[in-house]
């Protein structure tokens, strides 16, 4: 399995469209076998979700996301879970382990990224 972080380096960002990077960690059962750091190519509206379902992602972690990005993700039928904080790592442990819920906080207001949602 792939999960997919929207980080500011190592730590999840309150917006996916906008982190810096994307940490992807190959899972295997509950271990994380492999992780890399994704540079964010720029926010474009569908694009890093269909990016992110071309490099195999099944699950995507983040602060807060839109919701256009959230309906292309349920399109593709990769798991979205918002509300995330924390460093990258520790949240897909947590996930791992079943203790990761989605707060299912959805931006609205693209302008106003810093503001949604108090993240």
């Amino acid at each position: 399995m792939k999960i997919a972080v929207a980080s500011e380096k190592d730590i999840v960002t309150g917006h996916f469209g906008y982190c810096l990077n994307f940490n992807v960690f190959d899972v295997e059962g509950d271990k994380i076998v492999r992780q890399v750091s994704v540079e964010n190519p720029g926010h474009k509206p569908g694009f890093l979700p269909n990016l992110l379902n071309d490099m195999g992602v099944q699950v995507i972690i983040a602060g807060g996301m839109g919701q256009g990005a959230v309906d292309i993700f349920n399109k593709k039928g990769i798991e979205v879970i918002t509300g995330a904080s924390g460093s990258a790592e520790a949240v897909v442990h947590s996930y791992l382990q079943r203790q990761l819920v989605s707060s299912g906080l959805v931006c609205h207001e693209h302008q106003h990224q810093d503001e949604c949602g108090g993240h």
